[in-house]
């Protein structure tokens, strides 16, 4: 039985084809490893020229999902995944990140993700709805490509999608962002790898990672080493690092 059942409720179906046929997605697919099914909206409209927007109440620019479709659709998909948990795609939603992504991929559950589109939908959609998620803090045309996202970041944290050693690193994963990596060839426009990378020597490559990897989240994301654990060791590679960019200062001055 597949373990991941993704369902995505969508005014434009087509967006998705690539996606399911492109990279870790499609081999999850095959394996089924997970599951996605896609469902236009349009589909549950109660007219002949399947309109699914109007005007919002009390005037304003822009259109409005209806809610009747959209709760219709959820319905529908209900009936055979009772147990389904519902997620608007939303900039008002829980920011999404590597921690929330790695808990959604542990559970074995359905989840229905509702793409809004326009200005918005119907606020009466909200009973229906389990969880409000957002990819960041900025307003996109739809919710069609924060739901690749969530799936692509859910799926390959399935056990058994990718090696596991191959997220263990992945920056966020224990609040530290990645280390740097270097492939063939050695030298490129005269950039060498380096030394260490290239000797052979596991454990001395183990502590070069780390190091780099504290580094890398000192320069570009400081935020992230408040939830980091650091030793003694950790704090003298920072320090050291520091009062080498001043000392590199005062020789630039």
């Amino acid at each position: 039985m597949t373990k991941n059942q993704f369902t995505i409720v969508t005014l434009f179906p087509n967006a998705f084809n690539d996606f399911m046929q492109t990279s870790i997605v499609k081999r999850a697919i095959s394996k089924k490893q997970i599951n996605i099914d896609i469902v236009d909206i349009r589909t549950f409209a109660d007219n002949n020229h399947q309109q699914i927007d109007d005007a919002p109440y009390g005037g304003g620019s822009g259109m409005v999902l209806q809610a009747l479709p959209v709760i219709k659709t959820i319905n529908s998909i209900k009936t055979a995944h009772p147990t389904a948990q519902v997620i608007l795609l939303s900039p008002q939603g829980q920011q999404w990140n590597h921690q929330l992504a790695y808990s959604y991929s542990q559970k074995d559950i359905n989840y229905i993700l509702v793409c809004g589109h326009y200005e918005g939908i119907d606020e009466r959609i909200m009973p229906y709805i389990d969880a409000e998620v957002s990819i960041g803090d900025y307003v996109l045309t739809g919710g069609e490509l924060p739901a690749m996202v969530i799936i692509d970041s859910i799926t390959r944290l399935i056990p058994g999608v990718i090696v596991t050693d191959s997220h263990l690193n992945d920056s966020f994963n224990n609040s530290l962002l990645d280390y740097p990596t270097y492939t063939r060839p050695e030298v490129v426009l005269g950039m060498k790898v380096p030394a260490i990378l290239t000797s052979g020597h596991h454990e001395k490559i183990a502590q070069y990672r780390h190091q780099q990897a504290l580094l890398n989240t000192y320069k570009k994301r400081k935020d992230l080493l408040k939830k980091y654990p650091l030793s003694v060791k950790d704090k003298q590679i920072i320090e050291e690092y520091k009062l080498s960019i001043k000392k590199s200062r005062r020789k630039e001055q």
